[in-house]
């Protein structure tokens, strides 16, 4: 018996307009919750960043939460945390990963109640380093779900590994890509996927574990939720018995967390810096997050110098926020930076092959806006005049990059 696990991940960036939400919930969210419910046996781990549950009941698409909320509440869905804006954890400051992984939890408990009792954490593109590990722990979490490429031993299918995490171990949980990628890219069938489950263990009991993009089904590949996992869900629900054309799958569905309970613990390991998008060539040149901070890629290196101007300044205006004027624009400042932290702007900067010149350019305006609230506190500030005078300087640094960035964006426009 081979025990599978699956989670789908469901996101949209704070960026997203209206009418592209609207598209991609009719075909692909509204389609996916209908599946599983028509499926009471199925077993899914969700992932849904606060910023599109937000968005979702903001634009009038709450259908979708209480659908999810409603298949947890029946026992098939479980939720895991992650960051609210879909931040690259390991590349974010130590106090903004902690703000985004608390402001997430509150958020979906906002929107899905007593549903939302997450065990598990998914960090947003899978993108890790050990120094994250210490905020998923302390929020609570018993695992984390990794690409396979992070897994330095041997392919774990019968016991589940540990990493240690502020002073206990987190049990990890790798995605498997080559099998998670077939179902992506529509190179597997239902049949042919249940067939190649059964044999995984050699008939000893082992598991396997999927995941990746909500929007595979019906957004990616249209009719995706019917062809291939209601089909999978229709075979799996036809166990113990045998089919009327004589093939038995031999397949267990079950949430990931209970993957703890029915598997031994395993070695302690340190997983390695990698992203559900970094292949083994990326990994030999040192490129962990190669769609996100990319060695030699320079619109990425100036987006990430953005970045840390903008680290510089809120941290200043925070330190000297005194009255009403300057706490009023600090506040703004940091209401701002965790959206402007969202990792699609990077993505679509990649360039492998991504390149989409308004995303970039719609993140550069988020992060303007921390510039900008932040200046305004510290000018209006007690700090000194030195204080005041290097963040002058800071500031001026700020639009240089900017600038350089935009030269670079409007010259690619008009290419």
């Amino acid at each position: 018996m081979t025990v599978w696990a699956q989670l789908l991940h469901f996101y949209q960036p704070p960026t997203q307009t209206h009418e592209v939400l609207r598209r991609i919930t009719d075909e692909s969210y509204r389609p996916l919750v209908q599946v599983l419910r028509e499926h009471p046996a199925s077993r899914t781990a969700v992932n849904i960043n606060g910023v599109l549950s937000e968005m979702l009941l903001d634009h009038g698409l709450g259908d979708v939460v209480t659908g999810l909320r409603e298949l947890a509440e029946r026992g098939q869905v479980e939720f895991v945390g992650s960051g609210k804006y879909h931040p690259i954890l390991p590349l974010i400051p130590e106090s903004e990963r902690v703000r985004s992984i608390s402001e997430n939890a509150r958020t979906n408990h906002q929107a899905f109640g007593a549903a939302w009792q997450p065990r598990g954490f998914f960090p947003p593109e899978m993108c890790f380093s050990t120094n994250i590990l210490h905020e998923i722990a302390n929020a609570g979490h018993d695992w984390v779900i990794l690409s396979g490429v992070a897994c330095p031993g041997d392919w774990p299918t019968d016991v589940v590994y540990r990493a240690p995490a502020d002073g206990r171990n987190l049990h990890v949980l790798f995605r498997d890509d080559s099998r998670s990628n077939r179902i992506s890219f529509r190179d597997v069938d239902s049949r042919g996927f249940l067939d190649d489950l059964s044999r995984v263990g050699g008939g000893q009991p082992a598991y396997v574990l999927t995941a990746m993009d909500a929007e595979t089904f019906g957004h990616h590949i249209r009719g995706w939720e019917r062809e291939f996992l209601a089909a999978t869900l229709d075979a799996i629900a036809a166990q113990p018995g045998t089919a009327a054309d004589g093939y038995a799958s031999k397949v267990e569905m079950v949430l990931p967390s209970a993957l703890l309970d029915r598997f031994p613990d395993g070695p302690v390991i340190e997983p390695l810096a990698s992203s559900w998008s970094t292949t083994r060539d990326d990994m030999a040149a040192r490129n962990p997050y190669p769609l996100w901070q990319s060695p030699g890629n320079h619109v990425h290196e100036l987006q990430w110098e953005y970045v840390d101007h903008c680290v510089e300044l809120l941290a200043v205006a925070n330190r000297y926020a005194e009255g009403d004027v300057a706490r009023k624009y600090a506040s703004l400042a940091g209401e701002k930076f965790q959206p402007a932290l969202h990792s699609c702007q990077f993505w679509w900067a990649s360039r492998r092959p991504m390149w989409d010149v308004p995303m970039v350019h719609r993140g550069m305006v988020l992060l303007n806006e921390v510039t900008l609230f932040a200046t305004k506190a510290i000018r209006s500030s007690g700090a000194s005049d030195r204080v005041k005078r290097e963040a002058g300087w800071r500031l001026a640094a700020a639009a240089s990059t900017r600038a350089e960035l935009e030269q670079i964006l409007f010259a690619a426009e008009s290419a």
